[in-house]
């Protein structure tokens, strides 16, 4: 199987009140340490989604072998932007992938990825932790069709939910249900955050 990830990169951050994605950890911007994470996995195409001044975040993509792709209707909110990665990607499945997922790993993503190779009934697989359900998810391009006809405004929640059946997670860790909205959230975050 190819895998595509799409990193959802074009929100206005207006809680945080700046551009999340540029504070940095560990002396580098967010993005960064997200799109590492992916390129040292066994992902295949990274398309990363711009909207919000995205002047701002090429300097960081320009350093990745990643595809840009520009979301004209980003204000309409996240679902537009998975929907404008999807339409430009290759993969057999693709991950939805937080720009603000710090802590992502490498392993968990190959480990979603050979979940879903191993049982074709498999449509969707995400990490849980501590019984919660959480990012990245990797949805099977069986599944695309549909999150592309969801209207703007709709979760892709209502997708997710929908093929509960063929749902399959893996074990994850705190980050992947870590919120990063607010200063509060970042001063969090750094006392758990280590590289």
């Amino acid at each position: 199987m190819r895998f595509s990830a799409v990193i959802l990169a074009a929100g206005k951050s207006e809680r945080m009140g700046r551009n999340k994605l540029l504070i940095e950890f560990g002396g580098r911007p967010l993005l960064s340490w997200v799109l590492d994470a992916v390129e040292a996995s066994r992902v295949d195409e990274t398309l990363v989604v711009l909207g919000h001044k995205p002047q701002e975040l090429r300097p960081i993509i320009r350093d990745y072998d990643v595809e840009e792709v520009y979301n004209p209707d980003y204000e309409l909110g996240m679902t537009t932007s998975f929907q404008a990665g999807l339409r430009r990607a290759s993969g057999d499945a693709a991950f939805l992938i937080l720009g603000d997922q710090l802590g992502l790993k490498p392993e968990l993503l190959d480990e979603m990825a050979i979940v879903m190779e191993r049982d074709s009934e498999t449509l969707l697989v995400s990490p849980r932790y501590q019984g919660r359900r959480g990012h990245p998810v990797l949805f099977r391009r069986a599944l695309f069709h549909e999150i592309l006809a969801l209207p703007p405004g709709t979760p892709i929640k209502v997708v997710v939910d929908r093929y509960d059946a063929y749902h399959r997670y893996v074990e994850g860790d705190h980050w992947c249900v870590f919120d990063l909205d607010t200063p509060e959230d970042v001063e969090r975050a750094r006392l758990l955050f280590s590289p």
